[in-house]
């Protein structure tokens, strides 16, 4: 928690700027309120982005998150979000919930049907039943956020998670970094980019949410079935850097990454050398972070590489007390996780 600062005898608590709430403060919270009853298998902790609950001889996987940065395309991005860390658990994603808040100012019946639209158009390119929800007018909201629900399922002995990576084992990164970032930047920040940018690629980065894509439930279908996989997990808000550390909190590891290995997508480094943002802290979903057996890796890049899937090693796991590094230029510096996403500097 933020510091206490006395004024006049008394005591106020500093605000926390938008983004994620700080990871220490998170930890807390999540350690003190939330429990494991009722069948909960693997509950609430850092890294770890979704509940599994023992259902009926098999595991439930529930998954929430809610789309705040982009209005555009809401739909498609609500659905991809909440069923990436479904498959980063091994899970397929079956069932799919949303609360849908719509602005006082400018929502139409078009608009709401819109989105309905959307939703139902990626559930069924999922094989996912769009089965309920809320829908209201809100105050004191200028863009429709929708906060979706998404509900899986694996076998019991398929099951994946962030807290499995061990000492040894090869991490992989899939497709790139940032994608999700690339996309919002061009749709939120467009007409300021026409001036410094090309039409075209403005265009290719605002597609960038369906090619190369924010989905990698092809990513990790194909990983596990090459085997060997002991942990992944889906880089979202904070970028690489802090999926990075909330892999390594959930499994009680060290993770060192190579610089020259991590691949930054040419688009990403221009927008973010455009509006000086740092590429290793900007919202990151498309990529796949995943631990695998050095033994496996190189069956699990050859099956990415045939399904068109880039894929490559960007370093290894190691012993806690190594904690989070990256290589650069020869050394060895801390990486350090980004409690506020890059992103929110210019939105």
């Amino acid at each position: 928690m933020r510091s206490l600062k006395r004024r006049g005898g008394g005591c106020s608590e500093s605000t926390i700027p938008p983004g994620k709430l700080p990871i220490g403060l998170l930890d807390r919270l999540v350690k003190r309120y939330t429990d494991t009853s009722n069948g909960v298998v693997v509950g609430a902790s850092i890294g770890v982005d979704a509940t599994v609950i023992d259902f009926s001889g098999r595991y439930l996987i529930a998954k929430t998150d809610p789309i705040t940065f982009v209005a555009d395309d809401v739909g498609l991005y609500a659905i991809c979000v909440n069923a990436n860390d479904i498959a980063a658990m091994g899970g397929i994603p079956k069932w799919f919930l949303a609360t849908i808040l719509l602005p006082e100012k400018g929502t139409t019946e078009a608009r709401a049907r819109e989105i309905f639209s959307q939703l139902a158009r990626a559930c069924r390119g999922m094989d996912v039943a769009f089965c309920g929800g809320h829908t209201e007018i809100t105050f004191g909201i200028d863009r429709p956020i929708v906060v979706g629900q998404m509900l899986g399922e694996v076998d019991k002995k398929r099951l994946i998670t962030a807290g499995d990576a061990k000492a040894g084992d090869d991490v992989v990164i899939t497709k790139g970094i940032a994608i999700e970032g690339v996309s919002i930047i061009a749709r939120e920040r467009g007409e300021e980019l026409k001036g410094g940018f090309p039409a075209r690629f403005i265009r290719k980065c605002a597609a960038f949410v369906k090619i190369p894509g924010i989905s990698v439930l092809k990513d990790a279908r194909i990983a596990t079935g090459a085997g060997g996989v002991h942990a992944m997990h889906d880089p979202t808000e904070g970028g690489l850097a802090t999926g990075l550390y909330e892999l390594a909190a959930a499994s009680n590891v060290g993770v060192e990454v190579d610089n020259d290995r991590i691949p930054i997508l040419p688009e990403c480094r221009r927008l973010c050398d455009y509006f000086s943002l740092e590429p290793f802290g900007l919202i990151a979903s498309g990529a796949l972070i995943i631990a695998s057996n050095h033994k496996y890796t190189a069956r699990i890049l050859r099956a990415l590489e045939r399904a068109g899937v880039l894929a490559r090693v960007i370093g290894k796991v190691t012993a806690k007390k190594m904690g989070v590094k990256i290589r650069r230029d020869g050394k060895l510096r801390p990486l350090l996780p980004f409690e506020r996403d890059e992103i929110t500097k210019i939105l």
